[in-house]
């Protein structure tokens, strides 16, 4: 469909006037706004998301991009609910793990996880493994996302999954951890759900969990 081609166009150049009033468009139209989100903005966004894993975009543009796209997310989420799931936005609550300061990375996935409809609880860095569980429960979330940069703070990802265990929690939420350090086979062994090698992954990686959780797998 040639809107969703357009949608892709604005959210990549991130030209926010462009994204909300073809949002609008879409709703006047008649148009499904979560086939917009998925085949328009997510896809754009993905695109954003390759190119500064490339280099090709830096943060100024990430976060241009993704706050056009959260401004056109305003306009499409009251018409979501409308005769159908909204489907894949859940709940996420994310941090960078104890001992570990550095959080640019996380940030960057949080404002792509954002821009592709979740809600994002960000605790910030050096986050305690029993603060992320406390905060899951509080807000009920969906996914516990650790990011770690140094060798020795991914040390603490198992005591996380370990720890959720411990307390008969570990099927109520789903784990994904991320960071330069980490291999999909220390997250495999680590007992993590999921793994994000960049940002573009991590969104698709957390819609996975989030729709493996709602339908009971």
């Amino acid at each position: 469909m040639k809107l969703f081609e357009q949608i892709v166009e604005a959210t990549v150049s991130g030209d926010q006037e462009r994204c909300m009033a073809l949002a609008r468009e879409v709703i006047d139209k008649g148009v499904d706004p979560l086939q917009a989100i998925e085949l328009g903005y997510t896809k754009g966004m993905t695109i954003v998301g390759d190119k500064f894993s490339r280099m090709e975009y830096y943060l100024p543009e990430l976060i241009r991009c993704a706050d056009a796209m959260k401004a056109a997310m305003d306009i499409l989420k009251p018409h979501l609910g409308k005769g159908r799931d909204s489907g894949v936005q859940g709940l996420i609550v994310i941090g960078t793990i104890q001992g570990d300061l550095h959080d640019l990375g996380k940030n960057i996935v949080k404002t792509m996880l954002q821009a592709a409809g979740f809600t994002v609880h960000d605790l910030g860095c050096d986050v305690q493994v029993r603060s992320f569980i406390d905060k899951a429960e509080e807000q009920d979330a969906d996914v516990i996302a650790a990011s770690a940069i140094l060798t020795t703070t991914m040390a603490y990802m198992p005591d996380l999954v370990n720890l959720l265990s411990d307390m008969n929690l570990r099927d109520r939420f789903k784990v994904m951890v991320g960071g330069a350090p980490v291999t999909p086979e220390y997250a495999k062994e680590a007992g993590a759900d999921g793994y994000g090698e960049n940002a573009a992954e991590a969104v698709e990686t957390a819609k996975r969990l989030v729709q493996s959780k709602k339908g009971g797998n």
